[in-house]
């Protein structure tokens, strides 16, 4: 029995409320990527160093982006879930930075209300508390720093606003659309 391809036949949603397909789970040091084509799961790497997701980590399906997989986003959650699993979520910001293959986008989401209410007051990024903001910081440009040859091209160029995080999200639908 053949099952669903999850970049391909989960519908990505609206720039205000999209869905996840979670890869990674916080407090994994397992880097699990989605094979877009196959369809499956797999060992990317694990992290060459002693650190771990701070936060849910997956892709919004039917996206393109920058960097030619799809979008990225690290989801805030009150606890984690599982790989494959589908969260229904919105934007709060973005962290724009860019790496060993250009630029490389990170949406920072949390679920909508009617999946997870505690984060109802969380509007934007400037609502997390700042250690919550430097711990996304320091957790991008630290985290592949003993893989010297990619560590050494990473950039952090900072949050961006709710608007540019909307306007990079309807970017990278309608590049799906047109992708070869």
């Amino acid at each position: 029995m053949k099952g669903i391809n999850l970049y391909h036949e989960v519908p990505c949603g609206t720039p205000d409320a999209f869905n996840v397909v979670v890869e990674v789970v916080k407090g994994s040091s397992n880097k699990i990527e989605y094979d877009e084509e196959g369809g499956y799961f797999k060992l990317d790497r694990v992290l060459h160093q002693s650190t771990f997701y701070p936060f849910d980590y997956g892709f919004v399906p039917q996206t393109h982006s920058g960097d030619g997989d799809a979008l990225d986003v690290c989801l805030l959650l009150t606890h984690t879930t599982f790989p494959g699993c589908v969260v229904k979520a919105r934007p709060i910001g973005l962290l724009r930075t860019s790496d060993q293959d250009g630029p490389d986008d990170k949406i920072i989401a949390v679920p909508v209300s009617k999946v997870d209410p505690r984060f109802e007051e969380v509007q934007t990024i400037e609502d997390l508390p700042a250690h919550v903001r430097e711990e996304f910081l320091i957790y991008f440009k630290e985290y592949k720093k003993l893989e010297k040859a990619k560590y050494d091209k990473i950039v952090i160029e900072g949050f961006k606003s709710i608007g540019e995080t909307k306007e990079a999200i309807m970017k990278a639908m309608e590049a799906y659309k047109t992708k070869p």
